[in-house]
């Protein structure tokens, strides 16, 4: 199918429809959730597919799933007018005459990415040789701030030979942090969830290390927090919602005990963002998207000079900047959710000036302007 029939349909006419990808089908979410459900409200002539992959995305009846390497997916992305997807393309991907293909990423980066990385778990790979045929695939990639611009234009070499737009427009997917209807859609999520009445709900959204790596394939879950102590010191007022990066294939150990919940499946983290009182992450982007709600966050960083000065590397000074308390250790991290204004309030200064810097194109109405910029290109007025 890829050497016969996707060159082949690349020689048919272009469908007017959107094609989806949400890192490899694993999820209906992300900013591609933002930019469909968009086109959709705004009643636009397409059809949407959606890259599905063994049954692990749920699709909603506004779109069509697509399965991974079936026919029908080399069909689509041979011929549909619009590819959309958040992570890396097939590397067999060629953009044709016509074809928009936005690649939004997933995040604002602190730590090193593309080809400003500098270790062995990804400079001297294939990685680096695929990317570089695929920056030019891409008509448009995505900025979530002024901040990233540069260093996606550096990282992913994004100019110059490069016949593509380099969008400043924010992300799609924090719109829904600013939504009318966001305490509404909070409500709904917690009931899905089942979660307890008067709980405060802490996320631990921790980001995965490409030196724990399993012999089965996929990451390592180094999770460090003692749940044993957690449980006794936070479980009659507190639940803890783990989300592991989607790189990690181990379970979360004592979920459904009532206080530790394993929400690695759930199939949108922008509606746990929603309901979370409180954020604990280390070095992961979703700390960006959280500070557009203005809620406490706290770090674990127990590996901080390994990650920082071995394993990936930063593009700021990440110990002077954060916008909440760095904790190395499970102890100090359980201290600081039992008085959580204590361990937050000194950084009320950092919070602020953090989101003025990361948050500055946030203002619910990403989508939209993606949309606007997607029809543009097509020479279709806007709705």
């Amino acid at each position: 199918m890829r050497t016969e029939t996707y060159p082949a349909a690349r020689h048919e006419p272009l469908r007017e429809a959107v094609l989806y990808d949400v890192f490899g089908g694993r999820m209906y979410g992300d900013s591609p959730r933002a930019i469909h459900e968009e086109m959709v409200r705004r009643g636009l002539p397409v059809e949407h597919l959606w890259v599905v992959k063994d049954g692990q995305c749920e699709v909603p009846g506004t779109a069509k799933a697509v399965r991974v390497h079936s026919p029908e997916y080399y069909e689509a992305m041979a011929r549909s007018r619009y590819i959309v997807g958040n992570t890396h393309f097939p590397r067999w991907l060629e953009r044709r005459e016509g074809q928009q293909i936005v690649q939004t990423w997933h995040g604002t980066p602190l730590k090193r990415i593309g080809f400003d990385f500098d270790n062995d778990h990804f400079a001297s790979t294939q990685y680096l040789m695929d990317l570089d045929r695929e920056r030019h695939q891409w008509s448009m990639l995505l900025s979530p701030n002024r901040f990233s611009t540069p260093i996606m234009r550096s990282a992913f070499r994004f100019g110059g030979d490069v016949d593509g737009e380099l969008l400043e427009a924010g992300y799609p997917r924090n719109d829904v942090l600013l939504a009318p209807d966001r305490a509404e859609r909070a409500a709904k999520v917690r009931r899905a969830l089942g979660l307890p009445e008067g709980k405060k709900v802490v996320l631990y959204a921790p980001t995965w290390r490409e030196d724990k790596q399993r012999h089965r394939g996929g990451f390592l879950l180094d999770l460090r927090v003692d749940l044993e102590k957690a449980r006794h010191e936070l479980g009659d007022d507190h639940v803890l919602l783990v989300r592991p990066h989607a790189h990690i294939v181990e379970p979360v150990p004592g979920a459904g005990d009532g206080f530790v919940w394993d929400v690695a499946s759930y199939p949108d983290i922008m509606d746990l963002l929603l309901i979370a009182d409180v954020l604990v992450t280390d070095y992961s982007s979703v700390m960006f998207d959280f500070a557009v709600t203005g809620r406490p966050m706290l770090f674990f960083t127990y590996d901080l000079e390994h990650y920082r000065d071995r394993l990936r590397g930063f593009y700021f000074d990440f110990e002077k900047r954060a916008p909440g308390p760095l904790v190395p250790t499970s102890d100090e991290l359980i201290a600081a959710l039992r008085d959580l204004e204590s361990a937050t309030g000194p950084y009320a200064k950092a919070y602020d000036e953090f989101r003025a810097e990361f948050c500055d194109l946030d203002d619910g109405r990403a989508a939209s302007r993606v949309v606007d910029r997607m029809l543009a290109h097509r020479g279709t007025a806007t709705a």
